[in-house]
């Protein structure tokens, strides 16, 4: 059940620290240079970032194309869990206790060949925070279903991933 007080609450003061280093070009770099590297090698970007949503893109480039010249599954993959995943990360970040984050399953649904900039977007960033609020006053694991959209910049579908997290408070 969603505890919907969550809506009315704002990020704290390392929410929107975190959250604005990841949409600071530079800074999110340097992020993946040290956690994910081969997302900066495809050349995902954090176009946009709030408590409600996310929007990370992926290019068409050499990198990061199949031999059908279109967007290589896995790195649409790639990009739709980030887009999931760092809702999550701000979630936790500043929360009362620790929190462990992971991923427990990955759906993919590919619509339409991409052979352009896809522009991933998660709108679960409520449920996100909910369930790591959750976890935290439940000390159990909790799940999120949450959905990325991949659409081309004229608002073509190409691609939805259903990414599911756990949520655990640490001890």
């Amino acid at each position: 059940m969603i505890n919907f007080d969550r809506l009315e609450k704002k990020i704290n003061i390392k929410q929107e620290k975190f959250r604005q280093s990841i949409i600071n070009k530079w800074l999110f770099k340097l992020f993946l240079l040290q956690k994910m590297p081969i997302a900066l090698l495809a050349g995902l970007q954090v176009r946009e970032l709030s408590q409600e949503k996310s929007v990370v893109s992926v290019p068409f480039k050499w990198f990061s194309q199949n031999p059908f010249k279109s967007v290589y599954f896995a790195t649409q993959a790639m990009a739709a869990e980030m887009s999931t995943g760092v809702l999550g990360l701000m979630a936790i970040e500043g929360a009362s206790k620790k929190v462990s984050m992971l991923v427990l399953n990955v759906e993919g649904n590919f619509i339409k060949k991409a052979t352009e900039r896809i522009y991933f977007t998660c709108e679960n960033g409520h449920e996100i925070f909910n369930a790591v609020d959750m976890a935290i006053s439940s000390g159990e694991g909790v799940t999120v279903k949450a959905k990325s959209t991949g659409k081309l910049k004229d608002g073509t579908i190409v691609s939805e991933f259903f990414v599911i997290w756990s949520f655990k408070s640490k001890k």
